[in-house]
């Protein structure tokens, strides 16, 4: 389906992600976690070194984690229940704390200040406390501090929340008026089909007009809908219909967010559809 998108707006497109000034980069809990759900230290630090090649360049750059409720197995125990969204808030009151100490001490290596954001639905939907919330974002980027961001698990109920950390993302790439959404999962891309289960199925190097045809095939292939490839495909979109460019990633792949800056081949990208290239 890539020919949807011709080689020169591909390019373009890629040129645009690189010149980026402000970038959001969001990490799904696969992309921190290792097989048994507890956080690992080697995923944790190759995302900050992938986010120190973009900080180097003068990027600027927030941060959306998830992790929290795998860091809080971690801590507590492998055989940790969280079969209620109860357990599962109580294990991320547990495992946010030893996330941002990881994350303190990952981007200490680089000598860079992180903070910690946590919000629910009720701040983006609201615009004063959304207001709130883009004025602290700026002004600890005007510090050159790294935000770190994530739902608010300890209070967000079943029925309040967001619909995962792949649509805050989006909302906040829009909301701050940010240059390029980076989604970094255990999948390098958005596929023709199930990747972990079709051996056939092809890497799409880009998303234009194609969505509609891309979204009904990413639904069609997918296992599991919430926090899998529908939301982030979802997110993306949102994005790019404000103009911004989005590039869905392997977390996995060497020097990931220095091939983005250097306009490489990677991931999907999806061009920007309003008041941008696709129009």
């Amino acid at each position: 389906m890539s020919e949807a998108v011709d080689t020169e707006t591909l390019s373009t497109t890629r040129q645009l992600a690189a010149e980026a000034d402000r970038v959001i980069v969001k990490a799904g809990t696969n992309s921190l976690t290792d097989e048994d759900s507890n956080l690992d230290d080697d995923k944790l630090d190759k995302l900050v070194d992938d986010i120190e090649d973009l900080l180097s360049r003068g990027k600027e750059v927030l941060l959306v984690s998830s992790g929290a409720v795998g860091a809080g197995i971690g801590r507590v125990g492998n055989g940790s229940d969280r079969e209620t969204v109860e357990e599962s808030q109580a294990l991320s009151t547990v495992g946010q704390s030893h996330l941002m100490r990881r994350y303190t001490e990952s981007f200490e290596r680089y000598d860079r200040k992180v903070a910690q954001i946590l919000i629910t639905e009720h701040d983006l939907d609201n615009p004063e406390r959304f207001t709130n919330f883009r004025n602290t974002v700026e002004t600890l980027l005007s510090w050159g501090i790294v935000p770190i961001i994530n739902e608010n698990d300890a209070i967000a109920t079943e029925e309040l929340r967001i619909g995962d950390n792949d649509m805050i993302s989006a909302s906040i790439a829009i909301g701050v008026e940010v240059d390029l959404l980076v989604t970094l999962t255990d999948v390098d891309g958005v596929y023709t089909g199930n990747p972990k289960e079709d051996p056939d199925a092809e890497r799409l190097e880009a998303v234009g007009r194609n969505y509609a045809d891309v979204e009904e095939m990413v639904t069609a292939s997918s296992t599991g809908g919430f926090g899998g490839i529908q939301t982030k495909v979802r997110g993306a979109r949102d994005a790019a219909e404000h103009g911004i460019p989005a590039i869905i990633a392997g977390s996995a792949e060497p020097d990931v967010l220095r091939k983005v800056a250097d306009a490489e081949s990677v991931g999907t990208i999806f061009v920007p559809i309003n008041g941008g290239l696709d129009d």
